[in-house]
């Protein structure tokens, strides 16, 4: 089977935006599509990662909107909805399409529209990916945050500060990426003397509500050539998809994040590599926590180790194994269809040494893209040719 390449790729501005998302999926794909010098006309698959484009506002069907935006017909459209990890599902779609031979050329683009409703109202849009029974009693995402973040720092002795130091070195990285909604270092106090909403969790160990879009182009290794140089493309070694509880107390311990531990297993496999031989990483940092629960869920660290690698700086721009160079959803944004989309962009920039003042020594990336407080999970291997 043909390894399947990117050669484009590209992101909007992540925050606060006018545009609605029929204009953002259009700025992210019409960019894409010039990163790679390719033709609308020659797509043959165009997905659309999104997950409430009908709740957040009122429109459907924009994946047929977008090809009509971009002079994509007659290209086979498809919406991709996997809660927030759309765009990690998305990938896997993408890839999936043209690996078996169905497309020579796809194009993936992920987005969502949430700024223009109250925080409030974001909120019960996001929760109503809980079970139902979980969903009646209140029960958001945040709050599964906190309960687990208390269970985690109890059971291994972790510090409060060290989840603080998460979220103060994802800003240190989103200050150097042009496309991140908040572009400012914070200090340690600043985070810990925020404003409680989960405890023991604060304001600052949560991610933005966010506007914006990501988009990758997809085409057979074999034809990168007649697009891009050699030096321009990078390659999906690996992508799997797992599922895991949707109701959270189910799990034997919350914990572990069993989604990714089952997709990044696959993944590696086929890929054929392992925790070891990845350079940089961008998790799904929605809350401070979850880096923790996935840098080890990953194989990155043992289980209850991830808060000392931040402690000790492994996980720094510097460090042995940078994690979240764009400054992660922290700090660069959640527009929840286009978070896992934009994940693989940060390391699609990294494996061609384009990331500016964030650039890292890598050859080999992960992106681990998550739904919910960990019902799915999308994990992508990226490598240089």
């Amino acid at each position: 089977m043909d390894r399947v390449a990117v050669i484009g790729a590209s992101m909007t501005q992540f925050g606060d935006r006018d545009a609605w998302l029929r204009e953002l999926l259009a700025e992210a794909g019409e960019a894409c599509l010039a990163d790679a010098g390719a033709s609308p006309h020659d797509v043959d698959h165009l997905y659309v990662s999104n997950m409430a484009s009908g709740e957040f506002e009122g429109q459907t069907g924009v994946p047929n909107a977008l090809a009509h935006d971009l002079g994509a017909l007659p290209a086979y459209t498809q919406r991709v909805d996997q809660t927030s990890a759309s765009g990690g599902a998305g990938i896997y779609a993408a890839w999936q399409s043209v690996a078996s031979g169905a497309s020579d050329l796809t194009l993936l683009v992920g987005g969502e529209k949430m700024t223009h409703r109250t925080t409030a109202e974001a909120t019960d849009v996001i929760a109503s990916l809980t079970h139902p029974v979980e969903y009646k009693h209140g029960v958001t995402l945040p709050s599964f945050a906190g309960l687990t973040a208390r269970r985690y720092l109890h059971e291994y002795d972790a510090p409060r500060e060290s989840l603080a130091k998460v979220a103060v070195k994802n800003h240190r990285n989103g200050l150097d990426n042009p496309h991140a909604q908040f572009r400012k270092e914070v200090d340690l106090d600043t985070v810990m003397e925020s404003p409680v909403v989960a405890d023991p969790l604060r304001l600052y160990d949560f991610c933005p509500i966010t506007d914006g879009s990501a988009a990758l182009l997809l085409c057979p290794e074999s034809v990168a050539g007649e697009y891009v140089d050699e030096d321009e493309y990078t390659v999906i070694s690996g992508v799997a998809g797992a599922t895991d509880t949707h109701v959270v107390h189910e799990r034997d311990d919350p914990t572990v994040m069993g989604a990714a531990v089952e997709s990044s297993d696959q993944a590696y496999r086929m890929a054929d590599r392992e925790p070891d031989d990845v350079d940089v990483a961008e998790l799904h940092d929605m809350f401070t926590i979850l880096e923790f629960l996935q840098s080890e869920a990953v194989g990155f660290f043992d289980q209850g180790e991830g808060w000392k690698a931040v402690e000790e700086g492994v996980t720094d721009r510097d460090g042995d194994l940078p994690i979240n160079t764009s400054g992660g959803l922290k700090s660069k944004g959640h527009p929840l269809g286009a978070s896992g989309v934009a994940q693989a962009y940060e390391i699609h920039q990294q494996l061609l040494g384009d990331a500016g003042a964030r650039q890292v020594d890598a050859e080999v990336g992960l992106a681990c893209n998550v739904g919910g407080f960990g019902n799915c999970v999308t994990t992508t291997i990226m490598e240089e040719p």
